[in-house]
């Protein structure tokens, strides 16, 4: 086989991309670990069939709403869109504004809260390991 006909057949092995619409995905909850407050989730990646490798989720935590201390099995990523917030990962507290970035490492034990007057607008990535 050439190496464009490998390069096409790793190409149609591939499944078509999948657009997803976010406002397909939202619901009005309690943010994960220990329900602290209420948050709007769009869960954007539950719209792909499985398998998939990756979790991609927005999250907006309401006022005074937290995603509690939790043990993570992989990296995360938290990417603030809008609003304030604080994170902390073993202890270590960062203060998180619009345009940042925390990067958290496998074995971290993990959790956001909201800060200020905004609600705090998420994107949370992660692998998916199921």
């Amino acid at each position: 086989m050439t190496t464009l006909g490998a390069f096409l057949a790793l190409l149609a092995a591939a499944p078509p991309m999948l657009v997803i619409d976010e406002q397909a995905t939202k619901r009005l909850e309690p943010p994960p670990h220990g329900a602290i407050g209420m948050s709007t989730a769009y869960r954007i990646s539950d719209a792909v069939p499985t398998p998939r490798s990756m979790e991609f989720r927005r999250r907006i935590l309401h006022r005074g709403a937290a995603i509690g201390l939790h043990p993570i099995g992989h990296d995360e990523v938290y990417y603030v869109l809008e609003g304030e917030g604080e994170v902390i990962s073993d202890g270590q507290r960062a203060f998180l504004t619009k345009g940042m970035t925390a990067y958290l490492y496998k074995g971290a034990i993990v959790g956001i809260t909201q800060r200020g007057r905004k609600p705090l607008s998420l994107i949370i990535s992660y692998p998916n390991t199921q």
